[in-house]
């Protein structure tokens, strides 16, 4: 019997099997910015899926394309011109490893913050072109616009009331958000490989309120449903898809679910990615909305400090349940 190796260069990587999904990815919920029935919708989607894509969005394509190009300039970069934007600390360039804790995936990134109060480090900033960083702000202030209006479109959806309750912790200006720009490289190692795939990022929950993501029309992103199966997300390369973060859990007493999601590689053709993380203040104190536990129900979760949660979640693996430590007892309610 002839046993096939596995490529030397793919030794150090995870390979998972592919999936086969068992229901049509096209019932990912898709919904109208515009559409008067959107705050019905984006909430019967945060229940269900955890998940939408967004249409109708208002965020010029200009920004967008803009914002690709520079940053497939900068991930075409020779790896030595690349590194002196790392390695990332928590931001700046990284290739392979995720985090500090053993997680790998076939993936380079540029971590960049959203807070202007936090000074990015020189070594990330001098490899930036004015170009780079004026179509990162761009995109990143019509990308905020966009997710302060799905958070009050939510608010009014929940009848929570005042409609800002969950947009004002984005919109603060000590707000502990994120942008991160992913490029997954072609894998042709994986040409060989029949009926196995190349895990680009691993499964996870985002800790965040929402991740708002955008790619370019290469497939890879999956999402894992309420019974377990994963299924494919279709790209879109016009359109955003929005999820429902561990801290929107907990603020909902797990009405909305944080969507647990993973990137395969591709064999052929590169996938780039971009993802604003919308996060509240360190110091905001994070528990469930009172107006969402019902009358004779308990809160789930722990009231914690989003600084608590964010040092525990970092100190995780990513595939790790991280909400566990903050749920409450059934028998002791602590």
């Amino acid at each position: 019997m002839v046993v096939q190796s596995q490529p030397a260069a793919l030794d150090h990587y995870s390979l998972i099997k592919t999936c086969r999904p068992t229901i049509v990815s096209t019932g990912i919920p898709v919904i109208d910015l515009r559409d008067p029935e959107a705050k019905t919708l984006i909430v019967k989607a945060c229940e269900e899926f955890g998940f939408f894509k967004l249409v109708n969005h208002g965020v010029p394509m200009e920004f967008i394309t803009r914002l690709e190009a520079e940053a497939l300039r900068f991930f075409n970069l020779p790896q030595s011109e690349k590194d002196r934007a790392g390695p990332p600390n928590p931001f700046g360039y990284g290739s392979k490893r995720i985090g500090p804790n053993g997680d790998v995936g076939w993936i380079e990134y540029l971590l960049l913050n959203t807070n202007p109060q936090v000074t990015t480090s020189l070594k990330t900033l001098t490899i930036f072109r004015d170009i780079f960083c004026s179509a990162v702000n761009d995109y990143i202030e019509a990308v905020k616009r966009m997710t302060f209006e799905v958070m009050e479109l939510m608010a009014d959806g929940l009848k929570i009331e005042p409609r800002n309750v969950m947009s004002r912790l984005l919109r603060d200006e000590k707000s502990d958000s994120c942008f991160r720009l992913n490029h997954y490289p072609p894998c042709p190692e994986l040409q060989p490989l029949s009926g196995r795939n190349l895990i680009g990022f691993g499964e996870h929950t985002d800790p965040q309120i929402i991740s708002v993501l955008r790619s370019n029309n290469t497939s890879g992103l999956q999402i894992c449903l309420r019974d377990g199966t994963w299924v494919s997300v279709p790209p879109d390369q016009t359109s955003f898809f929005i999820n429902v973060g561990d801290a929107l859990q907990v603020m909902t007493n797990g009405r909305f679910r944080s969507v647990r999601h993973r990137v395969l590689a591709d064999s052929l053709k590169s996938r780039v990615s971009m993802i604003y993380f919308g996060g509240p203040p360190l110091s905001e104190k994070i528990g469930p909305l009172p107006s969402l536990v019902g009358i004779g129900e308990e809160s789930l979760y722990k009231e914690f400090a989003w600084w608590e949660y964010k040092t525990s979640a970092y100190k995780s693996r990513l595939a790790d349940y991280r909400l566990g430590l903050f749920e409450k007892t059934a028998t002791t309610g602590q």
